[in-house]
Formats: C-alpha cells, sequence, structure tokens
C-alpha cells in the first residue's frame, strides 16, 4: 500500500491520534498513512527518514499501547521476538487504533536531541518577547 500525503485530510479514512513518548508530542494519522509519514508531517528537523521501504532500521519504535498493522520489515533490525514485544519499523506499520509509541535507537536520539533543541528555541523567544 502506497503511504499517502499523511497531512492532509482524507474524509475516507479513519484517523488516530500517535502520541510520541519521547517527546511528549502528538500528531494525527490516518489509516493509509504510515507512523513515519505521520511525525514527517509534523514538519519537525530532526526526525531521519532513511528508506522508507523497512530495510535500514533507522525509524525503529516500540509500540507501548495501540494497534498498527505492518508490512514487511527487515528481519536484521526487528527480530520475530522484537516484534512480539511491540518493536516495528515506523515506516511500514500504519495505525489501526490510537498508538502510544517510544522512539528507540536513532529515532529517538534524534527526535529527542531535536525536541531539545526546539523547547530551549521556544523558551529563548518567549523571554526575549517578554523583555
Amino acid at each position: 500500500m502506497p503511504t499517502s500525503l499523511c497531512g492532509t485530510h482524507e474524509p475516507t479514512m479513519e484517523r488516530y491520534e500517535v502520541h510520541i513518548e519521547n517527546t511528549r508530542e502528538a500528531y494525527g494519522c490516518s489509516a493509509s498513512c504510515t507512523l513515519l509519514g505521520g511525525m514527517e508531517a509534523l514538519a519537525r528537523k530532526g526526525i531521519p527518514v532513511g528508506c522508507r521501504g523497512g530495510g535500514c532500521g533507522v525509524c525503529k519504535v516500540r509500540i507501548e499501547s495501540g494497534t498498527v498493522r505492518t508490512e514487511k520489515m527487515s528481519r536484521e533490525h526487528v527480530t520475530v521476538d522484537e516484534q512480539a514485544a511491540g518493536y516495528v519499523l515506523a515506516c511500514r506499520a500504519y495505525p489501526t487504533s490510537d498508538v502510544r509509541l517510544s522512539a528507540v535507537d536513532k529515532l529517538a536520539r534524534c527526535i529527542e536531541r531535536s525536541h531539545a533543541r526546539s523547547t530551549f528555541l521556544d523558551a529563548a523567544l518567549a523571554a526575549a518577547h517578554r523583555s
């Protein structure tokens, strides 16, 4: 199934709320959009996208709650045991309910660093406007 434009409204598709535990951010994601596509629609720097085909493992996440439908993923990056424990590649996972996820490995490092940087900049801008 091709990835849709995740930031667009798709009236015929169910939309779900996806929460990223690492940054406490949330975004809407349709059932036809991958979790990674939804993250990209946040238009935030620092989200590594890799191959978008399930082969590189850059977008590995752990589903903390909720359900997803997955497409083929490299077993080098997500083993059968890991998948049973909730690990998936965000580029190959489509929400089928509201989801809470934690980014892991490289994705976690990148989004946490980017989130900390943007939070710092937001605070600095707010302080500058108050003075």
